[in-house]
């Protein structure tokens, strides 16, 4: 990809925006087991930095995707992984649809306040059931007179204690289970919607995530985004976006973990000597740089097939496997050359240990991955 100063000026305002606004904040958050969403996402939004590839005539900028993404990219710099997390739920998974196929009312009502960082959302897909399995959903959306009544519950719902609506995943007819789902937008101040505490995480401590409760909640038909039926369509569209932004999410904060252990295997002797020149370490953390470049390449090349319209659903589905690989490996063999100071809970590597497990089974499982690759392959029996 070609990188215009656009570009850099979009890098340079994300990492100042870290530097001041969030890294000094993280250590209290985490210890909190909350960070203040409005607050942080107000003054990202005073940025432009919610809206970057979202329609301007709703407070976006309105430029194309790989502006998002070199965004994303630079929130890896977080110092831990609950803040981008969080974010990319806002920017890259509870908004795509309503952005792409929301009437102008529910753009109008609700986008341009994400967008603006005067209100904070969440995505409603996954169920204590379903996970990975979207089709299995059972949460109901049933219609009466100009409303739909909303019965069920959703599971690991990220920034939900603090959202002010929820984009929700819904069966909303007894069709086939591909074409009976819409997404629909669901206020938290409405009756019958209530959410559990906050779940106690391994990792991404300072991202509140809980389960969410509909109890005949009613809401308009007119939150209903796009068509009827078109949910799941709707969901495995916002589910690319969704993967790119987890896997370039995690490229710096992978380099951070390598540089930090370059760093402290530099000084730390044992032996006589630098850990840093044993050739099992240092090679190793050559391979490791060398991985993460590949993972920033194939995400590279998703972002740009994206950006020319055509479908980049194999790349991404490459680029969320190999991340899910990488954030099992990388945060634990640098633990490991950290010896017994990695396994302390406020180490660096150790929260990125944690942290990154998640990747390999929020927004796709990597098995659901390998399977998307096999159908591209044609290897699985009677697909191609």
């Amino acid at each position: 990809m070609l990188f215009t100063e656009e570009h850099e000026s979009i890098r340079r305002t994300v990492a100042g925006f870290i530097e001041k606004e969030v890294n000094p904040h993280v250590d209290q958050w985490e210890e909190e087991g909350i960070f203040p969403a409005h607050e942080l996402f107000r003054k990202a939004g005073d940025l432009g930095l919610l809206g970057i590839s979202k329609p301007v005539e709703y407070g976006g900028m309105g430029l194309d995707y790989s502006y998002n993404m070199v965004a994303l990219e630079e929130w890896g710099l977080t110092h831990c992984g609950s803040i981008p997390m969080a974010l990319a739920v806002q920017t890259d998974m509870a908004t795509p649809a309503l952005a792409r196929f929301g009437s102008d009312e529910l753009r109008e009502r609700f986008l341009a306040p994400a967008i603006a960082g005067d209100m904070v959302c969440s995505i409603g897909v996954s169920e204590p059931h379903a996970g990975s399995d979207v089709a299995a959903i059972k949460t109901t959306a049933r219609k009466k007179g100009g409303d739909y009544v909303i019965n069920g519950t959703k599971m690991w719902i990220t920034n939900s204690t603090q959202a002010d609506f929820i984009v929700v995943l819904a069966n909303t007819s007894d069709d086939q289970k591909h074409r009976n789902k819409s997404l629909i937008v669901v206020p938290t101040d409405t009756p019958g919607f209530s959410h559990s505490e906050r779940l106690n995480k391994l990792g991404m401590r300072s991202s509140d995530t809980a389960q969410l409760f509909f109890d005949d909640v009613v809401v308009p038909q007119s939150h209903l985004i796009g068509e009827e039926g078109m949910g799941f369509t709707y969901q495995m569209m916002q589910f690319q976006e969704e993967r790119l932004a987890g896997a370039i999410t995690t490229v710096k904060g992978l380099e951070q973990c390598i540089n930090q252990t370059i760093a402290y295997t530099g000084q730390r002797e044992a032996f006589g000597r630098p850990l840093i020149d044993n050739q099992i370490i240092h090679m190793r953390l050559a391979e490791m740089q060398m991985e993460v470049e590949c993972l920033r390449a194939v995400c590279y090349q998703a972002c740009e097939k994206y950006v020319n319209g055509e479908d980049p659903t194999l790349l991404a589905s490459y680029a969320k496997l190999k991340c899910g690989q990488l954030t099992r490996t990388i945060p634990s063999d640098c633990l490991q050359f950290w010896g017994g100071m990695g396994f302390m809970w406020d180490n660096p590597v150790s929260r990125a240990y944690r942290d990154m497990r998640l990747t390999s089974i929020g927004g796709g499982a990597d098995e659901v991955m390998l399977g998307i690759i096999c159908k591209h392959m044609g290897t699985l029996p009677g697909r191609a």
